[in-house]
């Protein structure tokens, strides 16, 4: 049973970090894409970072480009989410997403299109 565990929310002031990660297992993580999207209340969940297979591939929007930043281990099967410079505007539900195709992850319009999800970890960030 695939399971994908999010953990590293919280709490933050407006300028603050958090890291979030990701603990994957019941699948090869190394042949999966990974990446991290949001939801806040009443929006569309969107997307917020993919990262390649190797993870020597990375793409974010521009509305967290220069202040969040993916990476992978590949032997501890965990993905990462370093955000830094943090504003009320990223308060969401914050979920981890993988999928054989790294396409599907940096251009996925539904939450169907991506093969497991997480559950969520909540980041709120005060002003």
């Amino acid at each position: 049973q695939v399971q994908l565990v999010e953990s590293g929310g919280g709490l933050v002031q407006a300028g603050g970090s958090l890291r979030l990660s990701c603990a994957a297992s019941g699948l090869t993580f190394s042949v999966y894409a990974m990446g991290w999207f949001r939801q806040a209340p009443g929006k569309e969940r969107e997307f917020v970072a993919a990262i390649s297979l190797s993870g020597g591939s990375t793409y974010y929007p521009d509305s967290v480009k220069g202040r969040f930043t993916i990476s992978r281990d590949n032997v501890r099967n965990t993905v990462y989410l370093q955000m830094n410079s943090l504003k009320p505007e990223d308060t969401a539900v914050y979920y981890c997403a993988a999928d054989q195709t790294y396409g599907h992850i940096r251009y996925a319009t539904s939450k169907n299109e991506i093969d497991y999800w997480g559950q969520g970890t909540q980041v709120t960030v005060s002003s």
